[in-house]
């Protein structure tokens, strides 16, 4: 039986914790157009409790996979058709009214609540630009509301017990594909610092060889090759083996090659020859050479020459997003990791078939290609109870906003690529995870050649 004090006492709990819901309900949502690193709009939303404004920003991706949530532009003549006005003016809203008065600690009831209101498999009603917006702002409400940082905040959600875990980073060095005005057919060349004890000396050696490749593309090409494409990286007249060789050169020089591993992302489905088991590696010229066109055995032999010569411990998206034959060989084909950007778009149905088929054994997350935290966060452990590594990824149209600094380290992804140390919207993110580091002192684990498995659900 309750004493009058224990009655009191209890009364007063539930008191604290309603009022600390009061406090971190959502009392107003904001939305404006913003402009992204290339120069195209994309949506900014503000989350109001009674304790601040809360701000996040939407990221777009260049080379995106046909299954990814939708992405809702106004279409028309002003920017292009690339506005964003209707998702912004859905945000402010059709979705305000669907989480005004949630926690905003409560990131999966607020997300539930947006993908109920839209209604549709891939947002295409109010726009994935829309929720993610919402999602993102309200999850840093709700790190503010607990008092912690985003990154642990991100971890709790989660349910990770181990959220000290930094990221490797994937410095994407030289840019081809869909992100650079060059001829290189492949999108992506990373450096990676496989060998480094800490996130901190990890990029003293990726800047450093950063530097050191500028030096060794200007003395091949001119300075004119030194300038860079939309992720910060060099993009100069080269083909595929010369930009390892180059990375490998540039390695030597900065005194890394012992420390350094390298990757790629080959975005092969901006060059799948429509209807045709081929790839055309010549895509980008107006008469391209034929003897550049392989087809999909040609290139699962060219990744495995590759890895033999080079250092090289991922490849992504070596195959188009619909090629699951092809996919399903070079995974078969090789022990490096095998990252699945737009064949499993942060999808978790998509997911589960390349889990089945053996497609892959990696997960690009991006978290704008499913358009939520919660829809992320399940994702990643699907991912990793299936044994498969996470990458956290950027997008090539970016923003200040940092926040995947944060769910790398909350989610303990192990690995991320944010483009080179180059450009602010770039360093921004590794200067978060700069800031994350010091903040965790003697807690913060580096994985180092173990990036892809990391210590949570290894």
């Amino acid at each position: 039986m309750l004493t009058q004090f224990s009655r009191t006492i209890a009364r007063k709990a539930s008191t604290g914790v309603a009022s600390k819901r009061m406090m971190s309900a959502i009392t107003g949502v904001n939305a404006r157009e913003i402009i992204d690193s290339r120069g195209n709009p994309t949506v900014e939303v503000d989350i109001t409790t009674a304790t601040g404004t809360y701000t996040a920003s939407v990221p777009s991706g260049a080379s995106t996979g046909a299954y990814e949530a939708h992405e809702l532009r106004d279409g028309g003549s002003r920017y292009l058709g690339k506005g964003c006005l209707q998702a912004v003016e859905n945000a402010k809203t059709v979705l305000a009214d669907a989480v005004m008065g949630i926690d905003a600690a409560d990131q999966r009831a607020i997300d539930e609540a947006m993908i109920k209101a839209d209604g549709t498999h891939n947002k295409a009603n109010v726009g994935a630009n829309a929720i993610l917006g919402i999602s993102l702002a309200a999850s840093t409400a709700g790190a503010a509301a607990k008092g912690i940082p985003l990154w642990k905040h991100y971890a709790e959600v989660a349910e990770n017990p181990i959220p000290e875990t930094m990221p490797v980073p994937c410095f994407n060095v030289i840019n081809g594909g869909e992100h650079a005005g060059n001829k290189l057919a492949f999108q992506e060349f990373f450096v990676i610092p496989t060998g480094a004890a800490t996130f901190s000396e990890s990029m003293e050696i990726g800047c450093e060889t950063f530097h050191a490749l500028k030096g060794v593309i200007k003395a091949k090409f001119g300075g004119d090759a030194t300038l860079i494409g939309d992720e910060g990286g060099f993009a100069p007249p080269c083909d595929v083996e010369s930009g390892l060789a180059m990375i490998m050169e540039a390695a030597e020089i900065a005194g890394y090659s012992d420390k350094i591993s390298v990757g790629l992302d080959v975005a092969s489905s901006e060059f799948k020859v429509d209807g045709k088991d081929a790839y055309d590696l010549d895509f980008k010229s107006t008469n391209g050479d034929p003897s550049m066109v392989l087809s999909g055995d040609e290139m699962v032999a060219l990744y495995q020459k590759l890895i033999a010569e080079y250092p090289i411990v991922t490849i992504e998206d070596p195959f188009d997003q619909d090629d699951w034959a092809n996919w399903n060989k070079i995974t078969a084909a090789t022990d490096i990791q095998i990252v699945g950007d737009d064949l499993t778009v942060t999808n978790p149905a998509k997911i589960q078939e390349a889990i089945d088929q053996k497609s892959c054994n990696c997960l690009l997350l991006k978290v704008n290609q499913i358009g939520s935290i919660s829809e992320s966060i399940d994702a990643v452990k699907l991912s990793k109870q299936a044994g498969w590594g996470v990458m956290t990824s950027h997008r090539s149209g970016e923003t200040e906003d940092n926040y995947i600094a944060d769910l790398a380290v909350g989610l303990g992804t192990g690995q991320i690529k944010t483009g080179a140390p180059c450009r602010g919207e770039r360093t921004a993110k590794y200067n978060q995870l700069l800031r994350i580091e010091a903040e965790l002192g003697g807690k913060a684990i580096f994985p180092g050649s173990d990036f892809r498995t990391p210590a949570w659900m290894a």
